[in-house]
């Protein structure tokens, strides 16, 4: 490897990185570092310089031209103007004039000004100089984040029913709400394998519980569900309610599991249940007491999980409330028509909500250490689905359980995977979908995905389906939507007939997907590629972001305008244009290398196949259980043959040779 680590001051131990590294002497090879006042890098960018990576971030593939802030923060409003998302992945890699990656490994707020302030620099800053910077050399792009890859350790492998389509929504508050849904789609016959369960099902939003009243016999319920081939996913939030006789409540408290202020107290911030405390999973003991209580809902038959608001988020908390109360008092009683106290008080009310004062005023005890939050704050999501895989591990260790978060730093790609949280139902958040996943790959999250159909705002039958052509070939395929939102599950549209084909596509290229995804993972590669990190030679291909590799032999180019025919797609080479038609067919046509119109309605699913290469298909089926694997047609290049990676899907012998076959297209 051609890694060197760089030890600024004294850094925060994050355990991101997996592999035992001396520090190296002198100073990087790229760019200048100050230590004067916090931490910089800077250097200068080549006019044709291209810089990728920070996995769940805004705008492009490739960085240039914009300002990103690594800071893990719940906003709902993914609009351009946005610099921190729920994620914090310090990755980048500079091609051009030089090529080189670097890792900041620092869990606190970073910025990285990629030709913002100046379009020929890189100026990448943070408050305090303690931090490993990793910096990586190699020929390409590609070569340096697969071996990044190697260095942070494996990527989260989830059970094989993950890989199918699930229904969520919040809003599903009873037994005949999940059997509706389960009826919509059985009785349509769309594929569905998961139904997800929001914060409805909880008692008084209390992790853990069950509604006393709607999920009585809980277990029962699983398995009658689990008949009809559906597993239920339920929500895990960060925030434990405070309520005397709720047990998780009063073991943590017992034990000081919870984060403390200053004064020793435990903090309190308000969420979804009220007034809550956050477990100290940066603790490992509290960590550990954590993630035990995943096995309350496991030991009653639920096989996955998805973690939410560990940002961690916050409402208000009462100093806050506070505060506003008495901005508003003053405004009040002082009020002569001016408007600066109205907008004093404006933003003191609206600043309530993930206030930077808030993450300044509670602690993490480490050992002996005691830690302020906002020094370790991109750590927080990280470690409550760390505490949740490592719990997995002791309930059954040889059993996969899916589990995905949304808020994330690099190291809890090992642990699970991410969702990108709380978009909208806008065709600008296809696209957005569809640049963030090789980001994310670069930084180890395979298992990723976004709320299909758009979660918050009322959504349309033609945006529902053309982000379902995207979603089909994403590893997490979930149709997901907010409470007071236009309901979006499949069977309420007309023409179901439409929604049974595009989803039913998921189910045919399934063998394919779930390979290159056990590949990817299991060899620290990447699921989804930039089409330059495939055609590097190719000049035009750093400059298309609307279409991506998938694995060694297919590229996808998703339909993402309203009322679109078709698309204009790029082709580096010559590859096989194919679509899947509602009539159960496959229409296939050879496009020779360069640019080209492609028509594809609103009720077919496109890819395209690259030369000399061929891949695998399935009868449709309407549950992962009912897949044929062993009886699969192939399509492509004649000649061509295809390895195929399946196991089991539950279990973990992932290196088994009977896991891999050959398939040739005659």
């Amino acid at each position: 490897m051609m890694i060197k680590k760089y030890v600024y001051g004294s850094p925060f131990e994050t355990e991101a990185v997996v592999v035992n590294m001396e520090a190296a002497e002198g100073i990087p090879a790229y760019g200048a570092i100050s230590t004067e006042d916090g931490f910089s890098f800077t250097c200068k960018l080549d006019a044709e310089d291209v810089v990728y990576g920070l996995g769940e971030a805004n705008r492009g593939i490739n960085k240039r031209g914009y300002c990103y802030v690594s800071d893990c923060t719940d906003d709902p409003n993914h609009t351009e103007g946005k610099r921190s998302l729920y994620g914090a992945h310090n990755f980048i890699v500079v091609s051009g004039a030089q090529t080189f990656g670097l890792f900041l490994d620092y869990p606190a707020k970073m910025t990285f000004d990629i030709g913002y302030t100046r379009m020929d620099t890189l100026k990448i800053t943070c408050d305090h100089a303690d931090l490993y910077l990793y910096v990586i050399e190699g020929a390409t792009p590609y070569e340096i984040v697969k071996q990044f890859r190697k260095i942070i350790g494996r990527s989260y492998i989830p059970p094989k029913f993950a890989f199918g389509f699930g229904q969520s929504r919040w809003g599903y508050r009873t037994k005949e709400d999940y059997r509706e849904v389960a009826d919509g789609y059985r009785e349509n016959h769309i594929p569905v394998d998961m139904i997800y369960m929001d914060i409805d099902y909880m008692q008084d939003y209390k992790d853990f519980t069950l509604n006393e009243e709607n999920f009585a016999d809980f277990p029962e319920f699983l398995k009658e569900m689990k008949g009809r081939n559906i597993r239920l996913i339920p929500i895990i939030d960060a925030g434990v309610k405070i309520e005397k006789g709720y047990d998780i409540y009063e073991e943590g408290v017992q034990n000081r599991y919870f984060c403390q202020k200053e004064d020793g107290s435990d903090f309190v911030a308000a969420v979804w249940p009220g007034y809550t405390h956050f477990p100290d999973v940066l603790n490992p003991e509290a960590r550990k007491w954590f993630g035990d209580k995943y096995q309350i809902l496991t030991d009653q038959g639920i096989e996955g999980f998805w973690n939410d608001m560990n940002e961690p988020a916050i409402f208000y908390t009462p100093e806050g409330v506070q505060e506003a109360g008495e901005t508003v008092k003053e405004f009040v009683e002082n009020a002569n028509g001016e408007h600066s106290g109205f907008f004093k008080v404006k933003d003191k009310v609206l600043g309530l909500s993930n206030n930077e004062k808030d993450y300044r005023s509670f602690y993490h005890q480490i050992g002996e250490q005691r830690v302020r939050h906002d020094r370790v704050h991109n750590l927080f999501g990280y470690n409550m689905t760390r505490a949740a895989g490592e719990a997995f591990d002791r309930i059954d260790p040889d059993r996969r359980f899916l589990m995905f978060s949304r808020s994330s730093y690099i190291g809890m790609h090992r642990y699970g995977g991410i969702w990108t949280g709380d978009n909208m139902s806008w065709w600008s958040h296809i696209l957005l979908n569809l640049k963030m996943m090789p980001s994310l790959n670069m930084c180890g999250f395979l298992y990723t995905g976004a709320d299909l159909g758009g979660f918050g705002a009322d959504t349309t039958r033609d945006l529902v389906l053309r982000w379902l052509a995207l979603g089909i070939f994403t590893p997490l395929m979930r149709n997901h939507s907010a409470l007071g939102t236009r309901v979006q599950e499949c069977f309420r549209f007309e023409d179901v007939e439409d929604f049974r084909h595009v989803v039913g596509v998921r189910y045919q290229l399934l063998p394919y997907l779930y390979s290159e995804y056990m590949k990817a993972a299991l060899s620290d590669d990447m699921y989804f590629r930039p089409l330059a990190f495939v055609y590097p030679e190719d000049s035009h291909a750093s400059q298309v972001e609307d279409q991506l590799m998938l694995g060694d032999e297919i590229m996808i180019a998703p339909v993402y305008t309203q009322n679109a025919k078709g698309r204009y797609v790029y082709l580096p080479e010559e590859m096989k244009f194919v679509k899947f038609l509602p009539d159960g067919s496959v229409y296939e046509e050879i496009l020779l290398a360069g640019h080209h119109y492609v028509e594809i309605a609103l009720n077919e699913v496109p890819l395209f196949i690259r030369q000399g290469r061929c891949i695998p298909l399935a009868a449709p089926a309407e549950y992962m259980e009912a897949l044929d694997t062993e009886h699969l047609m192939v399509i492509g290049y004649p000649g061509s043959e295809y390895v195929l990676y399946e196991d089991d899907g539950i279990h973990k012998d992932y290196d088994a040779p009977e896991n891999l076959r050959t398939l040739k297209f005659e």
